[in-house]
């Protein structure tokens, strides 16, 4: 007789520096018109900012790896005719409304290996384990997506934010997804890619701009073992993806090992591959480990690419010297040569690069990112902006805990926003900074009805788009 294995323990909340503080879970779900705002709104802009982050609807049990972990909780800040409202929701997947049912966790973490059984859960979830949208927040052949890490991401409603179901995206996802698909703003193509443990281990597709797949998921031919990518590149011609050494070691695992192993020695490859449907071109260089792209184009017969590289993955190695980032572009050669210049070294724990996605595939100016500034401790980070053309940048220090920069377009003029919460109350904003002038500080300060939890990835969805 087989005994089930036992439900592990809860996490300890108190003692865990990511359940706790700005990382705190947010279980209120509110909609909220008129909110006070300090300063005046931009007349000019129109539409709403939306953003996702992992969020535990339940206190986890097992383990909590974030941002592994974590239900997806997304929040919706809309702006038109100088007023706000925000509204949150939780991505109910299968899992999530299961636990409310239960009324407590019942999925622990996927570090785990534990999955509940019949008896807990019905046959249909029995040896599941958590379904996990909640890093990104995707509109594109009118579906709004809560995207997930390899896997399918689920459709919400527009309106109210309330989970419809998971969508395959017309085929074009029938193996997963990157939670960072890429939209082509001349074509208005998404192009995505996702990795799995299994060969061929890589694929591509395309969605055209109607919703319907262009491109169903295609092998990329080059690799022998399953490997961790987060994000990718686009350009006019290529899909780029940077195959850093993080390789998924499954018999690792079944010794108690570590799901994901560093292996420096093996290398970055770069994949060029033709949107055209042409053969794909790899390049070896050095090891480092990225996690997010902020741009990639074409420059005449080279590729060139802006990201943030990191020494090696934080938290999957262990190493005498703490890893460290910076702005990076790489410019690759027909000859297979590597130009790699750093744009900017200056401050700790460089990330989440972002540029007006009006220009994804095209050059750009501008950078923005988040990073420690000089009079930042604890959890307060500041927003830097790096003009490459010039090559200056600017830092704003707002003395909180500062999200992921989101470039907003109005009508008139441009403008940067981002989510912070204030470490000291709690209390959580939206900034919206000019543009032309970023580093001068907010035009307008947001008060948002609740806390905002640090969270990942949002967009600007105009209300014209």
């Amino acid at each position: 007789m087989t005994t089930a294995p036992a439900r592990p323990a809860p996490v300890d909340l108190a003692h865990h520096s990511h359940l706790t503080g700005v990382n705190a879970p947010q279980r209120e779900e509110v909609d909220v018109a008129d909110l006070r705002i300090t300063g005046e709104l931009p007349a000019d802009l129109d539409g709403s900012y939306i953003r996702n982050g992992p969020n535990p609807r339940f206190d986890p049990i097992g383990s909590f790896v974030y941002p592994i972990d974590g239900d997806g909780m997304v929040h919706r800040l809309t702006i038109s005719g100088g007023r706000a409202g925000y509204t949150n929701r939780f991505v109910r997947t299968s899992m999530v409304a299961a636990e409310e049912a239960a009324g407590h966790a019942i999925w622990s973490g996927i570090t785990d290996g534990y999955t509940p059984s019949a008896e807990d859960v019905g046959e249909r979830l029995a040896g599941t384990v958590r379904e996990l949208p909640d890093i990104n927040i995707v509109r594109h052949g009118g579906r709004l997506m809560a995207m997930a890490e390899a896997d399918q991401p689920y459709l919400l409603n527009p309106k109210d934010l309330a989970t419809l179901t998971k969508t395959d995206c017309d085929d074009a996802m029938r193996v997963g997804s990157t939670a960072h698909p890429k939209i082509d703003p001349v074509t208005g193509e998404m192009v995505l890619f996702n990795y799995t443990l299994e060969a061929p281990y890589l694929t591509w597709s395309v969605v055209g701009a109607d919703g319907r797949t262009v491109r169903p998921p295609t092998p990329i031919a080059g690799l022998t073992e399953p490997v961790m990518i987060h994000d990718m590149a686009l350009t006019q011609r290529y899909v780029v993806l940077f195959v850093c050494p993080l390789i998924f070691d499954l018999e690792a695992v079944m010794t108690g090992g570590s799901l994901l192993s560093w292996r420096p020695d093996d290398g970055t490859r770069i994949a060029l591959i033709p949107r055209d449907g042409g053969a794909v071109r790899w390049i070896t260089t050095e090891p480092f480990w990225v996690w997010h792209f902020a741009n990639a184009f074409d420059s005449g017969p080279d590729v060139t690419v802006d990201y943030v590289e990191w020494t090696y993955p934080s938290g999957f190695t262990d190493q005498p010297r703490r890893a460290a980032s910076t702005i990076t572009r790489a410019v690759i050669h027909p000859d297979g040569q590597i130009s790699r210049a750093v744009i900017s070294d200056n401050a700790i724990d460089m990330e989440f690069p972002r540029v007006d996605d009006r220009l994804l595939t095209r050059d750009h100016r501008c950078i923005a990112s988040v990073s420690k500034g000089p009079l930042d401790s604890g959890s307060q980070d500041s927003l830097w902006f790096h003009d490459i053309n010039a090559d200056r940048e600017e830092c704003w220090s707002p003395g909180v805990a500062i999200g992921e920069p989101i470039f907003m377009p109005g009508t008139e003029h441009d403008y940067w926003g981002a989510i912070g919460t204030d470490p000291a109350d709690m209390r959580s904003y939206f900034y919206v900074l000019s543009a032309d002038d970023p580093a001068a500080g907010p035009l307008a300060t947001v008060d948002l009805p609740i806390r905002v939890p640090a969270g990942l990835h949002g967009a600007w969805l105009p209300n014209s788009g």
